[in-house]
């Protein structure tokens, strides 16, 4: 592509022109749009990056939840945004999946967005209440074995990851449990503490205080090795191999963002994680930290769409 000298790109809004000047970018408040509520996993990350964001750029940036249908009323806002910088997407495990959880989406997670860079990711914890008379994975499908569809587990929604994980779990152990959607994680796993519920498969922020408390017995996460926050869980993959699932975070833009902005943001978001400070909370939280080039992160969106519209199809966990 032709170098443009004073770096500007155009763009089209409602049939006006609109002139993206990417030296004098940013030169007004920046919009994080995320698809979780306030106080999830996915919304802490996102004012975390935010704020390193202010600092750096020098501009307010702000997060913006647009929380409801699996992630696609966030998605089209941040899509049908102009792409000039002032409007970001925090991407996390929808745009990979929704295009085969769905039959008709308004947008196209492979041509609609610019990938930034993946920022964190987390394990999920296969814990189970305490009363389950199994201590590790093996005995857990053992005993769902036994019992056919009468072991219930809990997710965040039809199609979140705590679901599509579920999901690849039973289906790779050759086992039947029954499925049980909430609103969200948390009121699963206040049913599983109490012990309406059996087992669950859950990203590792939320049920790791439960699991060192004893509330929750933790029995394996979802990594192909031993985590350091966990290292005594082994990983399920030592059951069933391959089995790995990971819940991510990353930063996305409205294709067409100019090339210079994007490698801006790149940059400052790449030095966030290289912060000894930041870097010491996030993974406080149970997070791992990655700071991939645009590219990577591209290709990364590509090979879990792949990996889960296969899960979806052999599953049958469509939503419409």
């Amino acid at each position: 592509m032709r170098r443009i000298a004073l770096l500007t790109a155009v763009t089209f809004v409602g049939g006006f022109s609109l002139t993206v000047n990417a030296q004098t970018w940013p030169a007004r408040p920046i919009r994080m749009i995320n698809a979780y509520a306030p106080g999830g996993a996915s919304d802490v990350v996102a004012r975390a990056f935010a704020a390193k964001l202010t600092e750096s750029l020098g501009q307010q940036v702000t997060v913006d939840p647009r929380v409801g249908a699996g992630g696609n009323i966030a998605a089209e806002l941040a899509a049908r945004s102009p792409a000039d910088g002032y409007t970001l997407l925090m991407a996390t495990f929808f745009l990979a999946t929704n295009q085969s959880l769905y039959t008709k989406l308004s947008w196209d997670p492979q041509k609609d967005f610019a990938p930034i860079s993946m920022l964190t990711a987390a394990p999920l914890i296969l814990c189970v209440h305490p009363s389950l008379p199994v201590k590790n994975t093996q005995e857990l499908i053992a005993l769902a074995k036994k019992r056919s569809g009468e072991l219930d587990y809990p997710s965040a929604g039809n199609g979140s990851s705590m679901h599509l994980a579920s999901e690849l779990f039973n289906m790779m152990a050759g086992i039947k449990a029954s499925h049980v959607p909430y609103k969200g994680s948390g009121p699963g796993v206040l049913d599983l503490i109490s012990g309406r519920l059996h087992f669950m498969l859950n990203p590792m922020p939320e049920p790791m205080p439960f699991v060192k408390a004893g509330k929750l017995r933790g029995l394996a996460t979802s990594t192909l090795k031993r985590i350091s926050a966990l290292p005594e869980l082994p990983p399920i993959a030592d059951v069933l191999p391959g089995y790995e699932v990971l819940t991510w975070q990353g930063l996305v833009a409205p294709a067409g963002t100019p090339v210079e902005i994007i490698t801006r943001l790149n940059s400052e978001l790449v030095k966030a994680l290289k912060n000894q400070e930041f870097e010491s909370r996030m993974r406080g939280m149970g997070l791992e930290l990655y700071g991939t080039t645009p590219q990577q992160f591209t290709q990364f969106i590509r090979d879990e769409n792949a990996k889960w519209t296969k899960v979806i199809k052999a599953t049958g966990a469509h939503i419409d």
